[in-house]
């Protein structure tokens, strides 16, 4: 903290690597939320934390890269906490020292780690000599920015963990686990493809937190000594001073000149490439805004439209229930009035069967009556001496045809009348039994419609626009969902 108030005192001065500290934080993490506003709250205090030290570590200063872990440590304290832990990462874990003596030390752990894989990965390392691909060209990044710089932040995190908790050494783990991991892609790529494979391919690998895990996994299980890299290192001081003892300092000065343009050229190579990705991103994220605020705008007018068409509907359901209620209200008057006609009906035919029995009862008596009166007439008549000669032996009467005439004219009257009377009285029933034939037929068309009309309710209320209906209205709270109505029972006495 008291680092952090003392450099905050200095920050008024002027620093030579403003304009590299401006360009490397609009650079630094762009499509993260706290980072990719310009002014915002992160970028301002990854630029006080970066800017105070260049202003604190007057040697070094500040170095390109060195925002992407003031930036992992302010997702996760605040600025003067994470400037703590930065300068305690710069001085006491040693990655100061990689800046210095013309990134001496950083060329050491590149051959510290080509030894390893030597050892460890032999094949890959013969495939590398092949290629003439050294460690200074694809690990660079990797001990200067600590893997911030080009991986995935749900792996950062777990390196910058185990860093704290183990020291610098773990970057070779972390290497060596990586290059295992990646050997058989590495095995059948070329010089520009293995490069391209380092730069690109490898980090998209870790996106998932789940592979960022086994790849930490196995990094833990990587057995690097701590002797053998002392070994390693006396090995490459011996090997400098040789090659100081034997070579020109002006071709060794060439050499260095051109390494560092080599290093240079490959830094603006990835420097642009990452503008390129930003400005691809920032592109694809204009299109994919400018299609969800297309999608956003159909869907309102879908929704506009839907509740219009609802609004139609429950008007012409308001309608059609009003309908359907008066439908209902006729039919249930006119059941009635059919049920009081018939029941009219059967009255009128009971009585019309009463009065028919009554009539066939008294036509019976009446010719039973007649009958007898006859037999009596006839026993009486052919006792007598003077009157036996009217009937004939077979008992039929013998009168002159006049006589007979006359009496036959009054039985045919009396006939006739009887049928005259008993004709009306089948006229009058057969127009009784046609009444009631017709009561019947309109009760049962009456009866048709009925049930016709509860299945185009029915079908109605069951079809396919009004469960959508009924959906939204449930979906969008507007109103809840209604019961299927019951028909309506069948009055007593209806057929």
């Amino acid at each position: 903290m008291f680092a952090f108030s003392t450099t905050a005192n200095k920050m008024s001065k002027d620093s030579a690597q403003e304009s590299v500290i401006t360009r490397d934080i609009h650079r630094t993490f762009p499509a993260h939320d706290y980072f990719k506003d310009t002014e915002g709250d992160g970028q301002e205090s990854l630029y006080k934390i970066c800017k105070a030290y260049s202003v604190y570590d007057e040697d070094i200063g500040y170095c390109q890269g060195q925002s992407f872990l003031a930036a992992v440590l302010l997702l996760h304290m605040p600025e003067e906490q994470a400037f703590c832990v930065f300068v305690k990462i710069m001085y006491d874990y040693g990655l100061r020292d990689l800046y210095r003596n013309n990134f001496e030390d950083l060329h050491c752990k590149f051959f510290q780690l080509e030894k390893l894989m030597q050892e460890q990965l032999p094949d890959l390392y013969s495939h590398f000599s092949d290629l003439n691909l050294e460690a200074h060209m694809y690990a660079s990044q990797w001990f200067l920015t600590l893997f911030t710089a080009k991986f995935p932040l749900c792996m950062v995190f777990h390196i910058i963990d185990l860093l704290l908790c183990e020291g610098m050494n773990i970057i070779f783990h972390v290497a060596l686990a990586l290059l295992k991991t990646s050997k058989e892609d590495l095995l059948q790529a070329d010089f520009e493809g293995a490069l391209k494979f380092f730069r690109v391919q490898l980090p998209k690998r870790y996106r998932a937190e789940e592979n960022a895990r086994r790849l930490m996994e196995q990094a833990c299980n990587i057995k690097v000594p701590t002797k053998k890299l002392k070994k390693y290192e006396k090995e490459y001081q011996t090997m400098r001073e040789s090659q100081l003892q034997q070579e020109d300092p002006m071709d060794r000065y060439k050499r260095e000149n051109r390494r560092l343009q080599e290093a240079s050229m490959r830094l603006e190579q990835e420097n642009d490439d990452l503008a390129h990705e930003l400005v691809t991103s920032k592109i694809a994220l204009r299109n994919d805004l400018d299609q969800a605020e297309d999608k956003a705008d159909v869907l309102n007018k879908e929704l506009l439209l839907t509740k219009q068409k609802l609004v139609e509907t429950e008007e012409e359901k308001r309608k059609q229930e009003e309908e359907t209620a008066q439908l209902k209200e006729v039919f249930r008057k006119q059941l009635e009035k059919a049920e009081s006609e018939i029941k009219k009906t059967t009255a009128i035919i009971a009585d019309y069967k009463q009065i028919c029995s009554q009539l066939s009862t008294r036509l019976e008596k009446q010719q039973a009556a007649s009958k007898d009166e006859l037999e009596v007439v006839k026993g009486k008549v052919m006792a007598c001496k003077h009157c036996s000669e009217i009937f004939s032996k077979e008992g039929t009467l013998k009168l002159p045809s006049l006589s007979m005439e006359n009496k036959g004219i009054e039985t045919d009257d009396e006939k006739d009348a009887l049928k005259k009377q008993l004709r009306e009285m089948e006229l009058e029933l057969a127009q009784t039994k046609l009444q009631l034939v017709e009561a019947k037929c309109k009760i049962q068309e009456l009866e048709h419609q009925r049930g016709a009309l509860m299945n185009e309710i029915q079908a109605a209320k069951n079809s396919w626009f009004s469960k959508t209906l009924n959906s939204i209205k449930t979906a969008t709270g507007t109103q809840p969902p209604q019961q299927p109505q019951q028909p309506l029972p069948p009055k007593e006495g209806s057929t």
